[in-house]
């Protein structure tokens, strides 16, 4: 068990938002969140997955919604702990433990402030190894690992709960509650046993976040390539360098959807590529031809800086990198790619892995 200080939360919100392929949320927002936590209740524990009891009670948090809405809306961080204490009326009975549902920039650090206001410890894990727009999209889904109960909150006060056929009719419930709260809420789900997290969830995420984050600022302070140092961490490559010359977004659904466009810069120049999005970046084309999707990662980083951008914050002139990565290997599965790959989204081209 590690104590984890407002001083590690910066190299973590930054390596967080990298695996969040774009999406999960503002790492920013997030990280003042959890810094206020810490700051008023004091350090985190973190705790390996593999040293849970088999019977913790382990119960996630996270923001549901559209990140461009949440760049305005600003939680306030109560609603998380009013939706954890909602669940916990549901169930009959109070969580052991807390963890992140996906790494994802705002939605890794929530989990901190969850665990700091109600003295939880937070376990390193996951449930994705990067972030996914829709909540069924977890491994313990695959799993057998049922969704609900559920329950939602926002920042008037109104909690909701669910209990629903299948995963994917929580998404689809849930997704229209979150709608009416502002098309943002917080929402706690998928009660996990210590057990099932063992078996089911990603192992040493927020670690990795912590490497992926310090390598980059590292590398940024010493003058050496920072794209390339998170590219090593996350064992993948840099696919491409470019500007930003156009994205086309729009919020609809309670998802944050569109393309950006890239001309090619150094390497790449004359190149174009194409970035499909929703909330999280799910396609990477180079001139046409797919060269990632998902489940696998496809980042966006600051080409000088290596901060990650997400799909909220794209903006014309950017000159950024594109780092493709691996998922975790049960994404790769045929009950992986029905549940998160390509053609779940509606493209009509095979899974093409890193």
């Amino acid at each position: 068990m590690r104590e984890i200080t407002v001083h590690d939360l910066p190299d973590m919100a930054r390596g967080a938002a990298v695996l969040g392929t774009g999406g999960g949320g503002d790492p920013y927002i997030g990280r003042l969140l959890a810094q206020q936590s810490i700051r008023r209740n004091g350090p985190v524990r973190l705790v390996d997955a593999a040293a849970l009891p088999d019977d913790a009670v382990v119960i996630p948090t996270a923001f549901m919604g559209a990140p461009t809405v949440m760049l305005e809306k600003l939680p306030s961080g109560s609603e998380l702990t009013a939706a954890l204490k909602a669940l916990e009326d549901l169930i009959g009975t109070r969580a052991t433990h807390t963890v992140s549902i996906e790494a994802g920039g705002l939605n890794s650090m929530i989990p901190f402030s969850a665990a700091a206001e109600l003295g939880l410890p937070l376990v390193d894990a996951d449930g994705m190894g990067r972030a996914f727009p829709e909540l069924q999209m977890l491994l313990p889904t695959l799993g057998g690992v049922s969704a609900t109960p559920m329950a939602l909150a926002d920042e008037r006060g109104n909690t909701v709960g669910l209990r629903t056929a299948d995963n994917s009719w929580a998404e689809r419930l849930a997704r229209s509650a979150t709608i009416e709260m502002g098309c943002s809420a917080a929402v706690s789900l998928y009660v996990l046993t210590g057990r099932q997290v063992k078996d089911h969830m990603v192992h040493g995420t927020i670690t990795l976040c912590r490497h992926i984050g310090t390598a980059i600022r590292e590398a940024h302070e010493n003058h050496t390539d920072p794209v390339a140092a998170a590219a090593a961490v996350l064992r993948g490559r840099r696919a491409f360098q470019g500007k930003l010359v156009d994205v086309r977004r729009t919020t609809e659904g309670g998802f944050a959807r569109g393309d950006a466009v890239l001309e090619g810069l150094g390497p790449d120049l004359g190149d174009r590529m194409d970035v499909s999005f929703q909330n999280e970046n799910l396609v990477a084309r180079h001139d046409g031809r797919v060269v990632a999707s998902v489940p696998d990662l496809i980042c966006l980083l600051d080409t000088d800086t290596g901060e990650p951008v997400t799909t909220e914050t794209l903006r014309y002139g950017l000159r950024v990198s594109v780092v493709v990565a691996p998922c975790d290997p049960r994404w790769r599965t045929p009950g992986g790619l029905a549940l998160a790959g390509p053609a779940y989204f509606g493209y009509d081209h095979p899974y093409v892995p890193v």
